[in-house]
Protein backbone atom coordinates (compact mmCIF):
# COMPACT_ATOMS: atom_id res chain seq x y z
CA UNK A 1 0.00 0.00 0.00
CA UNK A 2 2.99 2.42 0.61
CA UNK A 3 3.69 2.00 -3.20
CA UNK A 4 0.03 2.95 -3.94
CA UNK A 5 0.51 6.12 -2.14
CA UNK A 6 3.67 7.14 -3.38
CA UNK A 7 2.22 6.55 -6.73
CA UNK A 8 -0.60 8.73 -5.96
CA UNK A 9 1.45 11.44 -4.98
CA UNK A 10 3.72 11.48 -8.01
CA UNK A 11 0.60 11.49 -10.03
CA UNK A 12 -1.40 14.87 -8.23
CA UNK A 13 1.74 15.98 -7.89
CA UNK A 14 0.62 16.69 -4.33
CA UNK A 15 1.90 15.12 -1.42
CA UNK A 16 -1.38 16.18 0.91
CA UNK A 17 -3.83 14.65 2.68
CA UNK A 18 -7.65 15.77 3.47
CA UNK A 19 -8.31 15.19 7.11
CA UNK A 20 -12.71 14.73 7.31
CA UNK A 21 -12.38 15.80 10.49
CA UNK A 22 -16.11 16.83 10.43
CA UNK A 23 -17.82 18.66 13.21
CA UNK A 24 -21.50 19.92 13.32
CA UNK A 25 -19.82 23.51 13.86
CA UNK A 26 -18.19 23.32 9.87
CA UNK A 27 -21.15 21.61 7.99
CA UNK A 28 -23.28 24.44 6.44
CA UNK A 29 -26.72 25.11 7.85
CA UNK A 30 -28.76 24.06 4.78
CA UNK A 31 -26.83 20.81 4.68
CA UNK A 32 -28.17 19.98 8.03
CA UNK A 33 -31.64 21.05 7.11
CA UNK A 34 -31.78 18.43 4.99
CA UNK A 35 -30.40 15.89 7.35
CA UNK A 36 -32.74 16.74 9.70
CA UNK A 37 -35.36 16.77 7.82
CA UNK A 38 -35.22 13.36 6.93
CA UNK A 39 -34.14 12.05 9.97
CA UNK A 40 -34.86 14.62 12.90
CA UNK A 41 -32.68 16.48 15.39
CA UNK A 42 -30.98 12.54 16.43
CA UNK A 43 -27.53 11.04 16.16
CA UNK A 44 -29.25 9.74 13.05
CA UNK A 45 -29.98 13.15 11.19
CA UNK A 46 -26.41 13.88 12.66
CA UNK A 47 -24.64 11.30 10.70
CA UNK A 48 -26.42 11.37 7.76
CA UNK A 49 -25.46 15.63 8.34
CA UNK A 50 -21.97 14.33 8.04
CA UNK A 51 -22.35 12.34 5.55
CA UNK A 52 -23.49 14.50 2.93
CA UNK A 53 -21.14 17.34 3.83
CA UNK A 54 -17.95 14.59 3.33
CA UNK A 55 -19.14 13.66 0.29
CA UNK A 56 -19.55 17.24 -0.92
CA UNK A 57 -15.81 17.30 -0.07
CA UNK A 58 -15.02 14.47 -1.91
CA UNK A 59 -16.69 14.74 -5.32
CA UNK A 60 -14.93 18.38 -4.64
CA UNK A 61 -11.57 17.32 -3.94
CA UNK A 62 -10.89 13.72 -5.17
CA UNK A 63 -9.19 14.60 -8.35
CA UNK A 64 -6.56 16.50 -7.11
CA UNK A 65 -5.14 14.24 -3.97
CA UNK A 66 -3.68 11.39 -3.37
CA UNK A 67 -5.56 10.25 0.32
CA UNK A 68 -7.88 11.48 3.22
CA UNK A 69 -7.65 11.10 6.66
CA UNK A 70 -10.63 10.44 8.20
CA UNK A 71 -10.44 10.92 12.27
CA UNK A 72 -12.21 7.72 14.10
CA UNK A 73 -13.23 10.90 17.29
CA UNK A 74 -15.73 12.90 15.05
CA UNK A 75 -17.70 10.19 13.76
CA UNK A 76 -17.71 7.88 17.81
CA UNK A 77 -18.95 11.35 19.14
CA UNK A 78 -22.28 10.49 17.50
CA UNK A 79 -22.76 7.28 18.26
CA UNK A 80 -23.39 3.88 15.99
CA UNK A 81 -24.83 6.17 13.21
CA UNK A 82 -21.77 8.35 13.27
CA UNK A 83 -19.55 4.74 13.10
CA UNK A 84 -21.86 3.90 9.73
CA UNK A 85 -20.84 7.21 8.70
CA UNK A 86 -17.01 6.85 9.21
CA UNK A 87 -17.73 3.41 6.71
CA UNK A 88 -19.93 5.19 4.52
CA UNK A 89 -16.63 7.45 3.92
CA UNK A 90 -14.44 5.03 3.83
CA UNK A 91 -16.26 3.14 0.82
CA UNK A 92 -16.93 6.10 -1.16
CA UNK A 93 -13.45 7.35 -0.93
CA UNK A 94 -12.11 3.82 -2.40
CA UNK A 95 -14.77 4.47 -4.66
CA UNK A 96 -13.00 7.52 -5.67
CA UNK A 97 -9.32 6.02 -5.93
CA UNK A 98 -8.41 7.24 -2.51
CA UNK A 99 -5.95 5.91 -0.31
CA UNK A 100 -7.84 6.36 2.98
CA UNK A 101 -5.36 6.78 6.29
CA UNK A 102 -7.78 5.35 9.32
CA UNK A 103 -6.95 8.14 12.33
CA UNK A 104 -7.81 5.76 15.44
CA UNK A 105 -4.78 6.25 16.84
CA UNK A 106 -4.81 3.16 18.40
CA UNK A 107 -2.16 0.79 20.19
CA UNK A 108 -3.06 -1.84 23.73
CA UNK A 109 -1.66 -5.19 24.97
CA UNK A 110 -1.57 -7.67 22.23
CA UNK A 111 -4.71 -9.61 22.16
CA UNK A 112 -6.26 -5.56 22.27
CA UNK A 113 -4.01 -4.66 19.65
CA UNK A 114 -4.57 -7.74 17.54
CA UNK A 115 -8.38 -7.11 17.39
CA UNK A 116 -7.86 -3.18 16.49
CA UNK A 117 -5.49 -4.37 13.87
CA UNK A 118 -8.24 -7.20 12.03
CA UNK A 119 -10.96 -4.46 12.85
CA UNK A 120 -8.95 -1.88 10.82
CA UNK A 121 -7.06 -2.80 8.38
CA UNK A 122 -7.40 -6.74 8.25
CA UNK A 123 -10.12 -9.33 8.76
CA UNK A 124 -12.30 -11.25 11.36
CA UNK A 125 -13.20 -15.07 11.32
CA UNK A 126 -16.52 -15.44 11.25
CA UNK A 127 -17.64 -19.28 11.28
CA UNK A 128 -16.11 -20.40 7.96
CA UNK A 129 -16.36 -16.56 6.72
CA UNK A 130 -13.69 -13.99 6.43
CA UNK A 131 -14.78 -10.58 6.99
CA UNK A 132 -13.36 -7.00 6.62
CA UNK A 133 -14.32 -4.64 9.50
CA UNK A 134 -13.77 -0.84 8.39
CA UNK A 135 -10.51 -2.19 5.72
CA UNK A 136 -9.06 1.13 6.15
CA UNK A 137 -5.60 1.56 3.73
CA UNK A 138 -3.40 2.73 7.10
CA UNK A 139 -4.37 3.87 10.08
CA UNK A 140 -2.31 5.91 13.22
CA UNK A 141 -0.74 3.47 15.87
CA UNK A 142 0.00 4.87 19.38
CA UNK A 143 3.40 3.27 20.64
CA UNK A 144 2.96 3.85 24.18
CA UNK A 145 2.66 0.28 25.15
CA UNK A 146 5.60 -0.81 23.36
CA UNK A 147 6.01 -3.70 20.94
CA UNK A 148 3.09 -5.31 22.18
CA UNK A 149 1.29 -3.01 20.85
CA UNK A 150 2.85 -2.30 17.48
CA UNK A 151 3.85 -5.76 16.18
CA UNK A 152 -0.17 -6.91 16.11
CA UNK A 153 -0.72 -3.81 13.49
CA UNK A 154 2.85 -5.04 11.51
CA UNK A 155 1.31 -8.51 11.43
CA UNK A 156 -1.56 -7.64 10.01
CA UNK A 157 0.02 -5.28 7.38
CA UNK A 158 2.34 -7.80 5.94
CA UNK A 159 -0.89 -10.05 5.13
CA UNK A 160 -2.83 -7.17 3.82
CA UNK A 161 -0.18 -5.46 2.53
CA UNK A 162 -1.31 -1.96 4.20
CA UNK A 163 0.89 0.32 6.41
CA UNK A 164 0.58 2.25 9.68
CA UNK A 165 1.62 5.74 10.60
CA UNK A 166 3.23 5.86 14.27
CA UNK A 167 3.24 8.64 16.61
CA UNK A 168 6.24 9.99 17.16
CA UNK A 169 6.29 13.81 17.59
CA UNK A 170 2.59 14.54 17.51
CA UNK A 171 1.59 18.51 16.53
CA UNK A 172 -0.01 19.75 19.69
CA UNK A 173 1.55 22.51 22.18
CA UNK A 174 1.81 19.74 24.79
CA UNK A 175 3.34 17.43 22.80
CA UNK A 176 6.28 17.79 25.04
CA UNK A 177 5.31 17.24 28.62
CA UNK A 178 6.10 13.91 27.30
CA UNK A 179 7.79 13.40 24.00
CA UNK A 180 10.14 15.95 24.65
CA UNK A 181 11.73 14.09 27.94
CA UNK A 182 15.27 13.72 27.56
CA UNK A 183 16.52 9.91 28.34
CA UNK A 184 20.20 8.65 29.09
CA UNK A 185 20.24 5.96 26.69
CA UNK A 186 22.95 3.27 25.94
CA UNK A 187 25.18 2.18 22.48
CA UNK A 188 27.37 -0.25 22.30
CA UNK A 189 30.28 1.20 21.03
CA UNK A 190 32.05 -1.72 19.52
CA UNK A 191 28.51 -2.21 17.07
CA UNK A 192 29.54 1.36 15.63
CA UNK A 193 33.24 0.78 15.32
CA UNK A 194 34.47 2.69 18.00
CA UNK A 195 35.72 0.42 20.24
CA UNK A 196 36.53 -3.13 20.80
CA UNK A 197 33.37 -3.34 23.02
CA UNK A 198 31.73 -1.55 26.51
CA UNK A 199 28.68 1.34 26.36
CA UNK A 200 28.49 4.66 25.50
CA UNK A 201 25.83 6.60 26.85
CA UNK A 202 24.17 9.65 24.96
CA UNK A 203 21.51 11.98 25.92
CA UNK A 204 18.52 11.90 23.71
CA UNK A 205 14.22 13.02 23.66
CA UNK A 206 11.86 10.25 23.72
CA UNK A 207 10.74 11.55 20.49
CA UNK A 208 14.05 10.36 18.92
CA UNK A 209 13.92 7.24 20.84
CA UNK A 210 10.78 6.03 19.41
CA UNK A 211 11.82 7.16 16.04
CA UNK A 212 14.33 4.60 16.23
CA UNK A 213 12.39 2.00 17.27
CA UNK A 214 10.26 2.90 14.51
CA UNK A 215 12.78 2.49 11.63
CA UNK A 216 13.40 -0.66 13.22
CA UNK A 217 10.31 -1.57 13.19
CA UNK A 218 10.26 -0.65 9.36
CA UNK A 219 12.77 -2.47 8.49
CA UNK A 220 10.36 -6.03 8.81
CA UNK A 221 8.08 -4.28 5.66
CA UNK A 222 10.11 -2.04 2.71
CA UNK A 223 7.95 -1.19 -0.46
CA UNK A 224 9.33 -1.77 -3.80
CA UNK A 225 9.90 1.94 -3.69
CA UNK A 226 12.48 2.38 -0.51
CA UNK A 227 9.61 3.28 1.71
CA UNK A 228 8.81 0.88 4.55
CA UNK A 229 4.91 0.05 5.30
CA UNK A 230 5.27 1.41 8.97
CA UNK A 231 5.87 5.38 8.87
CA UNK A 232 5.59 8.20 11.47
CA UNK A 233 3.60 10.68 12.70
CA UNK A 234 5.55 13.81 13.02
CA UNK A 235 3.98 17.41 13.65
CA UNK A 236 4.48 20.70 11.15
CA UNK A 237 4.63 22.57 14.43
CA UNK A 238 8.06 21.52 14.93
CA UNK A 239 10.32 21.66 11.92
CA UNK A 240 13.34 21.07 13.71
CA UNK A 241 13.02 17.94 15.35
CA UNK A 242 11.05 17.25 11.41
CA UNK A 243 14.69 17.61 10.38
CA UNK A 244 16.03 15.02 13.11
CA UNK A 245 13.93 12.68 12.65
CA UNK A 246 13.80 12.66 8.53
CA UNK A 247 17.99 11.48 9.27
CA UNK A 248 16.84 8.97 12.11
CA UNK A 249 13.95 7.44 10.12
CA UNK A 250 15.12 7.17 6.86
CA UNK A 251 12.47 4.44 4.78
CA UNK A 252 10.03 6.21 7.30
CA UNK A 253 6.74 7.71 5.54
CA UNK A 254 6.13 10.83 7.54
CA UNK A 255 2.69 11.71 8.21
CA UNK A 256 3.00 15.59 8.36
CA UNK A 257 -0.14 17.22 10.88
CA UNK A 258 -0.22 20.81 12.36
CA UNK A 259 -0.44 22.08 8.54
CA UNK A 260 -2.74 25.84 7.78
CA UNK A 261 -5.08 26.04 11.32
CA UNK A 262 -2.59 24.88 13.90
CA UNK A 263 0.14 27.15 12.70
CA UNK A 264 2.60 24.60 9.34
CA UNK A 265 3.29 26.49 6.42
CA UNK A 266 4.90 25.20 3.51
CA UNK A 267 8.48 26.43 4.78
CA UNK A 268 8.04 24.84 7.83
CA UNK A 269 8.07 21.32 5.58
CA UNK A 270 10.99 20.87 3.46
CA UNK A 271 13.20 18.81 5.98
CA UNK A 272 10.49 15.86 5.77
CA UNK A 273 10.85 15.43 2.45
CA UNK A 274 13.65 13.63 0.46
CA UNK A 275 15.49 14.86 -2.75
CA UNK A 276 12.70 13.67 -4.78
CA UNK A 277 10.06 15.24 -3.25
CA UNK A 278 8.85 12.01 -1.52
CA UNK A 279 8.75 10.80 2.10
CA UNK A 280 6.09 12.63 3.47
CA UNK A 281 2.35 13.78 3.01
CA UNK A 282 0.74 16.93 4.98
CA UNK A 283 -2.34 16.89 6.57
CA UNK A 284 -5.03 19.33 6.65
CA UNK A 285 -8.26 19.02 7.95
CA UNK A 286 -10.10 22.36 9.27
CA UNK A 287 -8.25 24.30 7.10
CA UNK A 288 -10.07 22.37 4.14
CA UNK A 289 -13.02 21.24 5.01
CA UNK A 290 -13.89 24.21 6.76
CA UNK A 291 -12.41 26.50 4.41
CA UNK A 292 -15.61 28.62 3.71
CA UNK A 293 -15.60 30.05 7.17
CA UNK A 294 -12.12 31.76 6.69
CA UNK A 295 -12.39 34.86 5.74
CA UNK A 296 -9.80 33.84 2.73
CA UNK A 297 -12.60 31.87 1.34
CA UNK A 298 -16.17 33.82 1.96
CA UNK A 299 -16.72 34.93 -1.27
CA UNK A 300 -17.42 31.48 -1.77
CA UNK A 301 -20.04 31.38 0.95
CA UNK A 302 -21.55 28.83 2.52
CA UNK A 303 -23.25 26.65 -0.44
CA UNK A 304 -20.39 26.75 -2.05
CA UNK A 305 -18.55 25.30 0.88
CA UNK A 306 -16.61 22.67 -1.38
CA UNK A 307 -15.63 25.33 -3.99
CA UNK A 308 -13.80 26.90 -1.01
CA UNK A 309 -12.67 23.26 -0.13
CA UNK A 310 -11.32 22.36 -3.48
CA UNK A 311 -9.85 26.28 -3.85
CA UNK A 312 -7.87 25.38 -0.22
CA UNK A 313 -6.59 22.14 -1.24
CA UNK A 314 -5.24 24.19 -4.48
CA UNK A 315 -3.66 27.04 -1.89
CA UNK A 316 -1.79 24.30 -0.23
CA UNK A 317 -0.13 22.28 -3.05
CA UNK A 318 0.79 25.20 -4.46
CA UNK A 319 2.59 26.44 -0.63
CA UNK A 320 4.31 23.37 -0.53
CA UNK A 321 5.11 23.36 -4.35
CA UNK A 322 7.03 26.65 -3.96
CA UNK A 323 8.65 25.86 -0.58
CA UNK A 324 10.18 22.52 -1.96
CA UNK A 325 11.31 24.31 -5.28
CA UNK A 326 12.94 26.86 -2.85
CA UNK A 327 15.59 23.76 -1.81
CA UNK A 328 16.28 23.22 -5.62
CA UNK A 329 13.84 19.59 -5.41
Amino acid sequence: MIDKLIDRIQKTGAPIVVGLDPTMKFVPDHIKKTAFAEKGETLEGAAEAIWLFNKAIIDSTYDLIPAVKPQIAMYEQFGIPGLVTFKKTIDYCKEKGLVVIGDIKRGDIGSTSAAYAAGHLGKTQVGDSLCSGFDEDFVTVNPYLGSDGVQPFIDVCREEKKGIFILVKTSNPSSGEFQDRILQTGVQAGAAGNDAGGITFSDRPLYEVVGEKVAEWGEQLVGKKGYSYIGAVVGATYPEQGKILRRVMRKAFILVPGYGTQGGTGKDLVHFFDENRLGAIVNSSRGIIAAYQNEKYSKFGSLGFADAARQAVVDMITDIDQALAGTGR
